[in-house]
């Protein structure tokens, strides 16, 4: 038995320049942080007396005897890129909602490889893993995705992440001071939308309109460095950089029709009126999760006016993917 624990992520700046096709003409960057919610993926070897070969469980029960009969196409595209010829029993079980826009797509993927990679005994590096997962959702399934969530899924932490050209990327840790690290994330609230969207169809919508929105990712590339440089000055107030999700999200919300909707311009607005300085819906957009900015003494008042909403606590993590539990031949 295998157990993997794979992070989700918020990204801050920059979503959008990490897709392929504007990438590879501009670069991009983006900086994200992953969280203490999980994806977790178990996966075994299953014993051949059962009248199929492999189940897979998660919203859904599958029972199959080919990898091809396989519904779930991240579970059918990864056994089938690796490989796979011995049954599996793999179970999901996530923290926070699916296609909520904190990259739990990705999350499943990069844990799944991770699972799979350790019960052949194989040790993966961080960014064999990100790599990996790039290649299965755009190559393989050929979903309408970047490349941050798998990279932020793999590495966790607070990270500015560069995406080239040439396809490669690099990932830099963006260290603060502790006390300016807590008084961010003190000022962060995570806000459910109950609004469920594929993202892959709404990202292709923003993919459609690259080339027409040249001025809007440009600065949000900038903006990047814009957030690292002010957080990293502890002269420069919190606050600024709240100002500067606002301004970011008003940039992102023209990239395509689709980003927002108007119950979200609704929840938005009501959160600006109640104290927040900015924020953004997380992910393509179109429902999902809002990240809102607030000081700490201004977040009940916002809670109280969208008590509607499920509100989640939560707290930075640093480890990206791991294996937490290793019993490759069961569990005696």
């Amino acid at each position: 038995m295998i157990i993997t624990r794979t992070p989700f992520r918020v990204s801050f700046f920059g979503g959008g320049t990490d897709y392929p096709t504007w990438a590879r003409e501009h670069g991009g960057a983006v900086f994200s942080v992953t969280i203490d919610k999980y994806c977790y993926i178990s996966c075994r070897h299953l014993p051949t007396f059962f009248d199929y070969k492999h189940r897979i469980v998660y919203s859904k029960i599958e029972n199959v005897r080919e990898i091809a009969q396989i519904e779930h196409p991240a579970v059918r595209a990864v056994l089938g890129w690796a490989g796979v010829d011995k049954g599996l029993e793999i179970h999901h079980d996530g923290d926070l909602p699916a296609r909520s826009g904190l990259g739990s797509s990705s999350s499943f993927t990069v844990g799944l490889i991770h699972a799979l990679r350790a019960l052949e005994g194989r040790y993966m590096t961080k960014d064999e893993l990100a790599r990996d997962a790039i290649h299965i959702e755009q190559k393989v399934i050929q979903e309408n995705v970047g490349s941050q969530d798998q990279i932020a899924a793999a590495f966790g932490g607070l990270n500015r992440i560069t995406f080239r050209q040439d396809d490669g990327f690099e990932v830099a840790p963006v260290v603060l001071p502790q006390a300016r690290l807590a008084e961010l994330e003190s000022h962060l609230m995570l806000c459910f939308t109950g609004l469920s969207r594929i993202s892959s169809e709404v990202a292709k919508a923003t993919i459609d309109n690259v080339s027409q929105r040249t001025t809007e990712l440009k600065r949000m590339h900038a903006m990047v460095d814009e957030a690292i440089g002010l957080l990293r000055n502890p002269a420069t107030p919190i606050t600024e950089f709240g100002r500067l999700l606002d301004e970011a999200w008003q940039h992102k919300r023209r990239l395509s029709d689709r980003v927002s909707t108007p119950e979200i311009d609704h929840i938005y607005a009501q959160a600006m009126a109640h104290g927040a300085l900015g924020g953004k819906v997380l992910g393509a957009g179109g429902g999902g999760f809002v990240m809102l900015f607030a000081p700490p003494e201004r977040q009940p008042e916002i809670r109280e006016h969208l008590k509607h909403l499920v509100h989640v606590p939560f707290r930075f993590e640093h480890s990206g993917s791991r294996v937490v539990l290793y019993q490759p031949y069961g569990l005696n």
